[in-house]
């Protein structure tokens, strides 16, 4: 991922140029190991909205949204080959629950992991309402994904199980080469996340991912989502597109009847 400017945040471009990528790896027999990281200070900071979130049709919006996030983290859990995820820096929202989709993180010192959905007005997504709570317990589900937005550095998701192991940032690279050398010597086969899920978990996951992406993009549309990127951008002292916030949301009874039923995506 090579958009330091902007943090490395994914935009539909960026996204396509990923699942081509991951395509070309499933289909090349010399790929054994696949290695996901960043350029720069971040990792990810997550899914670029603007790039997502266009003026169109309420329902063919809602139904884009649908559809993005679920490609986005069904090319992870389609991935065939072995996947290390080491993250250079700190990681936000949809890049640290496809990341714990991975077979592995490697993690740099100053690598640390942000899922604050309640607080932008969001559900869980990347499998996360399900993964996450198996791996560490939902008390420190809720705490990361919940209003208090724990955010845990890399040795304290060690701690937490979803964290392989912890580098120096100048030696993250060489750590994950190893243990893909490590991997490929000892025939290692793809496996969703720490919890080593095989084919039945990943389809389970696919049923996850179906679901959530619906949730997410009803909430994306919802009241609580406009009001929270209002109050954010006119934190930032952002009046315009604070305004546009408050326009969508002061018309939504109206615009909001073009609108799915909720939980059905359809």
């Amino acid at each position: 991922m090579n958009r330091p400017k902007t943090l490395n945040a994914w935009t539909q471009g960026m996204m396509q140029n990923l699942q081509s990528q991951f395509e070309r790896a499933n289909n090349d027999d010399k790929v054994k190991v696949m290695i996901l990281t960043g350029t720069g200070k971040y990792y990810c900071a997550g899914v670029e909205l603007k790039s997502m979130i266009k003026p169109m049709h309420p329902k063919k919006l809602h139904d884009l949204i649908r559809r993005k996030n679920q490609q986005l983290f069904d090319m992870f859990l389609d991935m065939k080959k072995p996947v290390i995820a080491a993250v250079n820096g700190p990681a936000i929202g949809a890049s640290v629950t496809s990341a714990v989709l991975c077979d592995a993180i490697v993690a740099s010192e100053s690598a640390t992991f942000s899922t604050p959905f309640a607080r932008l007005g969001v559900p869980p997504e990347g499998c996360s309402s399900v993964h996450f709570e198996r791996i560490f317990g939902q008390q420190n589900a809720d705490r990361m994904m919940g209003p208090e937005a724990w955010v845990p550095t890399a040795k304290e998701a060690v701690a937490l199980g979803f964290v392989h192991s912890v580098a120096d940032d100048e030696d993250l690279l060489k750590t994950s080469h190893d243990l893909a050398r490590e991997w490929i010597q000892t025939g290692k086969q793809r496996e969703i996340g720490p919890l080593k899920g095989g084919p039945d978990i990943t389809a389970e996951y696919k049923l996850v991912n179906a679901k959530e992406s619906i949730d997410l993009a009803d909430a994306f549309l919802g009241d609580d989502f406009l009001e929270g990127q209002r109050a954010f951008l006119s934190s930032k002292g952002k009046t315009g597109p604070a305004m546009v916030f408050s326009i969508l949301k002061l018309t939504r009874p109206i615009w909001g009847m073009l609108l799915p039923s909720k939980g059905t995506g359809s």
